[in-house]
């Protein structure tokens, strides 16, 4: 089970036109807890910001179910409605989930969201997909299977 934290950073960026901005960019981390998530977002954008930053806010996320693709560079947020019949009253239950998919485009979300719910037993329907503002998402990964061979 996965415990998803929005973490946002700030930090005097570097734009195209030679300027410095400061700005706040969200961030996705896997861990156990808050001050993990602090951790693991500092550790992993240390390398990629010089100077200065500070982690401004972290929130707890409720994604259920992310879907990595590594040659998109866009993260949409998928809201699924799970369709379940009550047996008591026999009356249809709707329960919301959500879902992250990295893709290239709102089409190309939709096919990924499509294609990674085949297995699903259970009747849903796609009740929303927006584009976030997410910069990156790092999932917690054992150091042996972060290691190449």
């Amino acid at each position: 089970m996965h415990n998803w934290f929005e973490c946002k950073v700030k930090y005097d960026k570097m734009m195209e036109n030679g300027m410095q901005k400061k700005v706040s960019e969200p961030y996705l981390v896997d861990a156990l807890s808050f001050t993990e998530a602090e951790a693991r977002i500092i550790k992993e954008i240390t390398p990629y910001i010089s100077g200065e930053f500070e982690v401004a806010n972290i929130k707890k996320a409720n994604y259920s179910e992310i879907f990595f693709d590594e040659t998109a560079d866009k993260w949409f947020k998928c809201k699924l409605n799970f369709i379940t019949l009550d047996e008591k009253s026999g009356m249809e239950k709707r329960t919301a989930s959500y879902m992250l998919v990295q893709a290239s485009d709102f089409s190309q979300a939709l096919a990924r969201l499509i294609d990674g719910m085949k297995g699903t037993l259970a009747d849903y329907e796609v009740a929303s997909i927006a584009e976030t503002a997410l910069i990156e998402v790092y999932q917690y990964m054992l150091d042996e299977e972060a290691k190449p061979e």
